[in-house]
């Protein structure tokens, strides 16, 4: 699949879900209204979404939410999709916020993930219960152990946000060093009405490396991954340090993806409204019409987002967890 501007997109960003079990600040409202279950593509269409993708060039797959694991016998959709791997997929991962790891981490495993992010913004079980408006904090430590010992990669991704967490963040380094993890750092960016203020808690991640650096030698990786992180070694931990900065530093010129909702609707950028819907397409059949709704957006992805924390209103009106995150 080749966009308008040339771009390969091998990669898919697939929500399985707009629901969670947390309320982080920056992602979404306090009193979320979720898709009713009727709304979202079933288990049996996304196997056969991805099916077709797979065979057009998608060569990784990362399952999203909301947070994916609490979708309700989502392992069995896991177990399906890792059957892809044997069918020219190289990669199934997924994000989620560690909750549900615990009791799921073998499986996932067992079912050919071998990489995953965990969101983990601060390692203070009040900050963390201030941020996510919940408290589980315990659980989420829990799930990161239970991912490792399952013999799962993990990269901590942490929103950086200047008042909130920036004072932790080498602390959050060196503790994911110390347990062979990688971290993430992204720039909050304006999607959703939500209850803070972006503008104040905005954080150049080029001020947040110049931090690191007093602490830690930071070195250009050649590492990377089908994700945006831009990525440094990290020499005294043998781990790497990546930074995601949307606002600050753009990096759609290397634009490799797009996001499919859990309804099926199929989004070209996050930061735009351009988008097709595809969920009414699979449940009438045919692959030319797939085929030709999937080219349209393509022709029409958008060359870069328009992010732009100044502006009072969000870039878009839908929440993070609406996209997949």
């Amino acid at each position: 699949m080749i966009d308008g501007h040339g771009r390969k997109i091998d990669y898919i960003r697939l929500s399985v879900t707009d629901r969670c079990n947390l309320r982080c600040t920056y992602c979404m409202a306090e009193d979320m209204t979720f898709l009713p279950r009727r709304d979202l593509l079933t288990f049996e269409e996304i196997e056969a979404l991805a099916r077709h993708l797979v065979g057009r060039g998608v060569r990784r797959i990362r399952l999203t939410g909301g947070e994916p694991l609490v979708r309700k016998g989502i392992l069995d959709l896991v177990e399906r999709l890792g059957r892809l791997l044997e069918s020219g997929l190289d990669e199934l991962t997924l994000t989620t916020n560690g909750t549900r790891l615990p009791e799921t981490a073998q499986t996932l495993y067992a079912s050919g993930v071998r990489r995953i992010n965990v969101s983990l913004d601060t390692l203070d079980r009040e900050r963390f219960a201030a941020l996510t408006r919940r408290d589980e904090f315990d659980r989420v430590i829990e799930g990161i152990g239970a991912a490792r010992a399952a013999g799962l990669a993990i990269r901590i991704n942490a929103v950086a946000m200047r008042g909130v967490n920036d004072d932790e963040l080498p602390n959050l380094l060196a503790w994911c060093g110390e347990r062979g993890m990688d971290l993430a750092l992204i720039e909050g960016m304006p999607l959703g009405e939500v209850a803070i203020d972006r503008h104040a808690e905005h954080l150049p991640l080029s001020e947040v490396r110049e931090r690191m650096e007093e602490r830690f030698s930071l070195v250009p990786s050649l590492h990377r991954t089908s994700g945006p992180a831009r990525y440094y070694d990290v020499e005294e931990t043998g781990t790497r340090l990546g930074l995601i900065t949307p606002l600050s530093h753009n990096f759609c010129a290397g634009c490799n993806r797009i996001r499919i909702a859990a309804t099926g609707t199929v989004y070209g950028c996050l930061g735009h409204d351009q988008k097709v819907e595809l969920r009414d397409i699979i449940r009438a059949g045919g692959e030319a019409a797939l085929d030709e709704a999937l080219d349209l957006l393509l022709a029409g992805k958008p060359l870069r987002h328009d992010f732009d924390v100044a502006r009072s209103e969000p870039a878009v009106v839908r929440h993070m967890s609406v996209t997949g995150g």
